[in-house]
């Protein structure tokens, strides 16, 4: 995958994600995003900075890829939905004055459907999922018409934050 560089020019903001714990896990596909990587340190770097915009500090994230049959075995069990699925997101700590965190799985298989769908490069469309669990962590959701365009409003910021 090919990102765009970053900008990391501000000493403490570098310092902060010392403090914060961003992971990326496999489960049962052959994809991943190495830790300590120019890549991973600027998606964790840019997730925290989204966290930031919306008053939220960044506890322990874990996303975790995997493949669609695992995501809807999850669907299924856990939140009694029988459909495909990009993205679940399970909160672990929920409280005012805490750091977001959370457990997000992630079908790559889906990811790479949407993108081709939406004639977007695979890693635009990650980064929308990364970012889309992330949002859900801060307190938006997508059930409704109006949740929903406030949440592809709030992915396209992130996104375009990416970008700069």
């Amino acid at each position: 995958m090919d990102f765009p560089p970053f900008p990391f020019d501000d000493a403490e903001f570098a310092d902060e994600l010392l403090h914060n714990h961003i992971d990326f896990h496999t489960e049962d596909i052959d994809f991943q995003i190495e830790t300590d990587t120019p890549l991973s340190k600027q998606l964790i770097t840019w997730l925290i900075a989204v966290a930031e915009r919306e008053g939220e500090s960044v506890g322990e994230l874990n996303y975790i890829f995997c493949s669609d049959a695992y995501l809807h075995q999850l669907n299924v069990e856990y939140l009694a939905h029988d459909t495909l699925t990009d993205i679940i997101t399970f909160p672990t700590f929920e409280g005012e004055n805490l750091p977001i965190s959370g457990d997000m799985y992630i079908s790559i298989e889906r990811v790479r459907d949407n993108a081709s769908t939406l004639h977007l490069p695979f890693e635009v469309e990650l980064r929308r999922v990364l970012v889309h669990g992330l949002l859900h962590l801060c307190g938006y959701y997508d059930k409704t018409v109006e949740e929903e365009t406030l949440m592809r409003q709030k992915e396209d910021e992130a996104l375009r934050l990416f970008m700069q």
